[in-house]
């Protein structure tokens, strides 16, 4: 007789939270005051049991949206054919490589397969370090790079933050470029080369441990560090400064990449550099578990030492099939064109609002990728954290997902499905405007 696989119950979500805290992770947050019980997705939209559509300006991991059919079919048509690890030769996996690295400057044409954007930060720290044959590391302020170990130690985030140890002594710490409420302002045109200076800083502590830095590591549009674009000129100046040290210059795209940026399909490349090299996750796979690391080939080559990087489940054809899928979507259904045009329709009309509310302090971002900080005055600038997470409970009441990130949890985070639509933003801002007024 056919195996037949048992039914999971439809549980309330009173029962689900009970079974959450008494079997899973007792870490684990749950979004919203009331939490929603999600049972499908389709495009820009969640759906609760209850059949109502939640808005999804939150999800910058599936990236061409929710269960796109495309994606889906590539995933279940491979897995009824074959899955298996890296071992034996498919066409999946040198296809993924070749079309992955044709996105990227010539320079970078040398790819690694991992699960995850953590796993791929992970990866990119083993190569720097057997390329450099240094151990130090330099990283901007609040930054989060993934939740392994390894990665905790290099962000900022975490070990700054609640339950975190403080810095590691291998660990510099760069000034955060944020120039709407750094050191350096928008009204500075050098704004960008004034915060790369602090890498010099981070560099001479290195050099008085009697170290050497391996990498600095940076978002190339800062996530956790509350959405905020890098003035113009900083990673040139940067990047700069820590090759002239030795160190390799890592470009974070798990949040940024793959079109989001709008006028580029990798965030980086608008500030006019090419990285040594570039870590990607979260919209590679469109919610599969996916990651990569793409690199220089001389970089590549110093990585052959007889440890062999072997991963059981990265590069599998079914991963790859999605992969493949992901940027089919992309290119054919032109979503980076559609980030740069809606994105700069949000940001224009977010900048509308700025001058009716006065709540809103900056607006910045690139694509669909932008924050909106509310502080409580323009001169101290006081961050208006209360109100920026009720703002977000008054868009969910209005089934709009939202969250707040920023070290003072006062920045909205725009960060949709890239399907997000005209119509998509028209119903946020409608929405945003009365919050506001309410809070």
């Amino acid at each position: 007789m056919p195996t037949t696989v048992a039914p999971i119950p439809d549980r309330s979500p009173e029962d689900i939270i009970a079974l959450r805290r008494r079997h899973l992770n007792p870490t684990l947050s749950m979004s919203y005051k009331e939490p929603i019980k999600m049972v499908r997705g389709e495009g820009a939209y969640l759906y609760d049991q209850d059949g109502n559509a939640y808005l999804d300006m939150v999800n910058n991991v599936c990236h061409v949206g929710h269960c796109h059919p495309a994606v889906v079919a590539a995933g279940q048509s491979q897995m009824a054919q074959l899955n298996t690890n890296t071992r034996y030769l498919h066409d999946n996996i040198v296809e993924y490589a070749k079309r992955l690295s044709a996105t990227f400057p010539s320079e970078l044409s040398v790819v690694f397969l991992t699960n995850s954007g953590t796993e791929a930060n992970d990866l990119a720290l083993r190569i720097a370090k057997t390329y450099t044959l240094a151990n130090d590391i330099i990283v901007v302020d609040h930054a989060y790079h993934g939740n392994s170990p390894t990665m905790i130690e290099l962000s900022p985030y975490k070990f700054d933050g609640k339950g975190g140890r403080g810095r590691p002594a291998h660990i510099q710490v760069a000034e955060i470029p944020d120039d709407y409420r750094g050191r350096f302002r928008k009204d500075d045109p050098q704004a960008g080369e004034h915060y790369a200076q602090d890498l010099q800083r981070a560099i001479a502590a290195i050099h008085a441990r009697g170290e050497k830095p391996a990498a600095f590591y940076c978002e190339s549009v800062l996530g956790c560090g509350g959405q905020v674009v890098l003035p113009t000129g900083y990673l040139p100046a940067a990047y700069a400064h820590a090759r002239a040290a030795g160190a390799v210059c890592i470009a974070d795209e798990v949040q940024v990449g793959f079109g989001r940026a709008g006028d580029n399909f990798w965030a980086f490349e608008a500030q006019g550099v090419i990285p040594d090299i570039v870590t990607m996750g979260k919209p590679i796979g469109n919610g599969h578990p996916m990651g990569a690391v793409v690199t220089r080939p001389e970089i590549a080559q110093t990585f052959i030492t007889g440890m062999e990087y072997f991963n059981t489940f990265a590069g599998n054809p079914v991963s790859c099939a999605i992969g493949l899928a992901v940027l089919d979507v992309i290119q054919q259904e032109h979503l980076q064109e559609q980030a740069k045009q809606v994105g700069d329709f949000l940001l224009q009309r977010l900048r509308d609002l700025k001058q009716r509310h006065s709540l809103i302090g900056d607006v910045r971002g690139m694509g669909l990728f932008i924050g909106v900080e509310l502080v409580k005055d323009h001169i101290s600038l006081e961050p208006a954290t209360t109100e920026a997470n009720a703002v977000i409970e008054f868009l969910k009441a209005h089934r709009i997902l939202l969250s707040t990130d920023g070290p003072y949890d006062n920045v909205l985070k725009l960060k949709p499905p890239m399907v997000f639509s005209m119509d998509n933003a028209k119903e946020f801002l409608l929405r945003l405007d009365q919050g506001l007024q309410q809070v």
